[in-house]
């Protein structure tokens, strides 16, 4: 959230900013921010802030993303065609490497994935070759549930320790292996349950 904020301030050309003015644009507390930014080290000066280009280079190197990160889409779907184009991965330090589907219809299909970029749609089955032969590291699964387990399975034994999911089932990975569950209909349901807590509250009144 610190590295969003600041990228925005960074286009709006602010080149010192506060920590209450930081603060204030995640919604955390001034001593917060300071707390979280201490780890980074000394990058604010007292009295005057912090250099907006400096902690954005110290946040991108402590995220790791200060390089870009090559990644695979598995699962051409509708999640998965506007994740492959939204461009925040690229801003974000990710390339989308490769599409991979098992549906013989749409293998072969160009995509237009970013301004001009286009990558073809491969067939799952050559899934392990390429990750093993272009050093990929992380992952999106968007498929059905049913397939979800079966290509997680592929990606953990080709290599891949760090797997971000969209499918809504838990997936059994082995010990070392990073999984990022995005149940979108899990995060609506703690939407529906606030309301719900909300309503109950106004009719005890």
């Amino acid at each position: 959230m610190y590295l969003r904020a600041l990228t925005e301030f960074k286009s709006r050309g602010v080149e010192v900013i506060s920590s209450e003015e930081l603060a204030e644009a995640v919604n955390v507390t001034s001593a917060q921010l300071r707390k979280d930014l201490s780890h980074l080290g000394g990058h604010g000066t007292r009295g005057v802030g912090y250099d907006v280009v400096v902690l954005i280079q110290a946040l991108s190197a402590t995220l790791g993303v200060d390089k870009q990160w090559p990644i695979v889409i598995v699962g051409c779907g509708n999640l998965g065609m506007s994740l492959a184009k939204y461009a925040g991965f690229t801003n974000r330090g990710f390339k989308i490497s490769a599409l991979f589907d098992a549906a013989p219809e749409i293998i072969g299909k160009v995509v237009e994935i970013s301004e001009g970029q286009k990558i073809f749609i491969k067939d799952v089955a050559g899934l392990s070759t390429f990750i093993r032969e272009n050093n990929i590291q992380i992952a999106v699964i968007t498929t059905p549930a049913a397939a979800a387990q079966s290509v997680c399975d592929t990606l953990v034994n080709a290599g891949i320790y760090s797997i971000m999911t969209f499918a809504p089932v838990t997936l059994a990975v082995p010990s070392g292996v990073d999984v990022r569950q995005i149940d979108l209909a899990s995060e609506l349901q703690i939407l529906t349950f606030h309301e719900q807590t909300k309503a109950n509250e106004v009719i005890a009144i």
